[in-house]
């Protein structure tokens, strides 16, 4: 009885342990690892073992530590799915993420990802640091390839430069990719991207093409949820009948970074600024679109929802990303303060 008893003590041992080592585990291969190697590529060598892989990456820094990868690889996953080519891993990344990496394989190229609600100001600096050409290129260089809109002339006569048509994507170019073949391709996929039907549609709005996109960029950039991107159009319409000033704080970010004055805080001569860009002060759309907007937060623009909201805070209590929306600016008010006494706290 005694032994019995003993065994069932060492298997609840056993199990716990096992426990918590499976959950080491996972907590360590789904944990982003920071490196300053993702502008180079790593070789893996046609051939080398699940351990040589493992060591390689280690020995360049994209792993931390070679234990969770290797007990992933042994066994959980077939090892023989790794792919010998060149890579470039993002920073930061994950075990997990890099061995799916792996396993899809990659030839050489180079890996240009342009987030969702990035200005040109934002990408220009990304195509610098990802695109080293011979002599460098400036970011102030690459903007001014910005300025060329004869790729979009004919979609949006009025444009003075590229904002709002470099389409975020993931992107593999070539080695020797330059800066204007990337800002071509950019500008070649939201032509791609862009249905024919939605120019009729926004004729039905009564809006041109460059104003949908203006309208998106505004969205994309006040909401990364799809389900609350036709809500906050549809503020933005009701804003715009009524005349009353859109009051979207990244346009004032828009025009700090224009000026190359951007610290990375809205300060109270941003909001004051008498440019045309200021929706906290003149009523209407901006001049221009204020960022690349994705699919979604087109399609959003196109298609508002139908409500009486004016008003839209964040949502403190969800945290998640969330917004509140209002139809008066009493109730507005009241979750404002809210929202403010949740900043100062963060602060």
């Amino acid at each position: 009885m005694r032994l019995v008893k003993l065994a069932s003590i060492l298997l609840l041992l056993f199990l716990i342990l096992a426990g918590l080592f499976g959950l080491w585990v996972y907590k360590e291969l789904n944990r982003p690892h920071f490196h300053d190697k993702s502008n180079q590529f790593i070789q893996i060598p046609k051939g080398s073992s699940s351990a040589e892989v493992v060591k390689i990456l280690t020995d360049e820094q994209i792993l931390s530590s070679p234990y969770p990868t290797l007990i992933y690889l042994r066994f959980f996953t077939d090892a023989s799915k790794i792919k010998a080519g060149d890579y470039q891993f993002d920073s930061p990344i994950t075990p997990l993420q890099v061995i799916q990496e792996l396993e899809k394989g990659q030839e050489r190229f180079v890996k240009l990802t342009i987030p969702e609600g990035w200005t040109r100001f934002d990408i220009a600096k990304r195509l610098a640091e990802k695109l080293p050409t011979n002599p460098p290129m400036s970011e102030k260089e690459i903007l001014a390839l910005m300025n060329d809109t004869s790729l979009i002339k004919d979609f949006d006569p009025l444009a003075t430069n590229l904002e709002g048509y470099l389409y975020p994507s993931t992107y593999h170019l070539p080695p020797n990719a330059t800066p204007q073949e990337a800002i071509k391709i950019m500008v070649e996929q939201f032509r791609k991207v862009w249905q024919p039907e939605w120019t009729e549609k926004a004729r039905q709005l009564g809006r041109t093409p460059r104003e949908i996109v203006i309208i998106a960029s505004l969205v994309e950039t006040e909401t990364k949820l799809e389900e609350e991107k036709p809500l906050v159009a549809s503020v933005i319409y009701n804003r715009l009948r009524k005349g009353i000033p859109l009051g979207i704080d990244q346009t004032v970010v828009y025009i700090a970074k224009m000026e190359g004055r951007w610290d990375k805080h809205i300060n109270v001569s941003d909001l004051e600024s008498n440019s045309p860009y200021n929706t906290r002060k003149f009523p209407g759309l901006p001049p221009g679109p204020i960022a690349s907007p994705s699919k979604s937060s087109i399609e959003a623009a196109l298609n508002p929802a139908e409500t009486d909201y004016l008003y839209y805070v964040l949502n403190v209590q969800k945290n998640d990303g969330s917004h509140n929306f209002h139809v008066s600016a009493e109730t507005f008010e009241k979750d404002k303060q809210i929202y403010q006494q949740w900043l100062r706290q963060q602060r």
